[in-house]
């Protein structure tokens, strides 16, 4: 057991040390100047809303700004914390924040998730999935952000390394 709890740490850990860039070079780009990005930057956005349809990077609704202000203010600082919590292993004050992150972001990914599936693109400034395929591609990028999360979730409240009260109830 205690070896796929520290399975689960290096994935957390990759999860968190790779969403530092990503969050920084593709994500903030919803909210801040275009002029803050080199345009190789911008470049990799505009490809990857075209070659996976997603409109909310590029024209992001109101609630998708939401969101994305929420992961500069709230997740940012969080991952290089999580990252080395979940890089040493066994770091239990992780358990509380991490609580509170993953609850958090599925319950973004969720509302996220549910506009891919069923918002009408038809009208969007940028192309957007048309086809349940499209829909899918889509969902597929956004879905390893809700499944890590409830992951997290899962061992921070079932793995005893991190709730000392689950080792007393099977006792």
């Amino acid at each position: 057991m205690a070896s796929s709890t520290r399975l689960l740490e290096w994935i957390f850990f990759f999860y968190f040390f790779t969403h530092i860039p990503i969050t920084l070079a593709i994500d903030l780009q919803a909210l801040l100047p275009e002029w803050v990005y080199p345009p190789a930057l911008q470049g990799l956005l505009k490809w990857y809303a075209v070659q996976f349809k997603d409109p909310m990077i590029m024209d992001p609704p109101a609630w998708f700004n939401a969101c994305v202000f929420c992961e500069a203010l709230l997740q940012m600082p969080f991952f290089p914390i999580a990252a080395y919590a979940f890089y040493k292993g066994s770091c239990s004050w992780i358990r509380t924040p991490a609580i509170m992150y993953s609850t958090h972001v599925a319950t973004t990914v969720i509302s996220i998730l549910a506009h891919i599936l069923f918002n009408d693109f038809s009208k969007s400034k940028y192309p957007g999935p048309n086809t349940m395929s499209e829909r899918l591609s889509l969902l597929a990028i956004y879905a390893p952000y809700l499944l890590i999360p409830v992951m997290i979730l899962l061992t921070m409240l079932l793995s005893k390394r991190y709730n000392p009260d689950e080792e007393k109830k099977r006792r």
